[in-house]
């Protein structure tokens, strides 16, 4: 009778430790992918490394601060996921400068990936417009690739 109840007790804590392992959320990256922004120097359009960067985004209950980055050359920044079909991007290069309005304006589509990640979102058909009143710093913007697939690519290039 001891030996089963030790039997049991270890198929017991065998079981509890072995669940759980293949659903983990999205740990492989097959997550929502954010859109890459890289910067160029407005003169050579060359790309450049930029000293700080303030960067918020509205995602429809207002802006959000995601923050200071500092000696960067590209900056990966998410998109709103629910059904708008744009995003406002504001950036500035000092904490309390102009900021430069840039409404990124798109299509997406659900794709289901699996029961731990759930449904991801990919937005195609890029199109960053520069609000004409607020060229400072950023003056103009150049396209890139004009889908998020992955964030390995350049979506657009700032050009200050």
């Amino acid at each position: 009778m001891k030996y089963f109840k030790f039997l049991i007790a270890v198929c017991f804590f065998s079981l509890l430790f072995s669940c759980g392992g293949d659903d983990d959320i999205c740990e492989s990256g097959e997550g929502t992918p954010r859109m890459k922004v890289s910067f160029r120097t407005f003169e050579t359009g060359k790309e450049r490394t930029v000293d700080s960067l303030y960067v918020a985004v509205d995602y429809g209950s207002g802006k959000v601060q995601l923050g200071k980055e500092t000696n960067i050359k590209s900056r990966v920044i998410p998109l709103r996921v629910d059904d708008s079909p744009f995003t406002d991007i504001y950036f500035r290069t000092s904490n309390t400068g102009t900021e430069s309005k840039i409404r990124v304006n798109y299509t997406t589509k659900s794709i289901y990936v699996s029961p731990g990640c759930g449904i991801k979102k990919t937005y195609e058909n890029l199109n960053p417009v520069l609000d004409p009143a607020t060229t400072i710093p950023v003056r103009s913007i150049e396209p890139g690739q004009n889908f998020i697939e992955n964030e390995d690519k350049t979506n657009f290039y700032l050009l200050f």
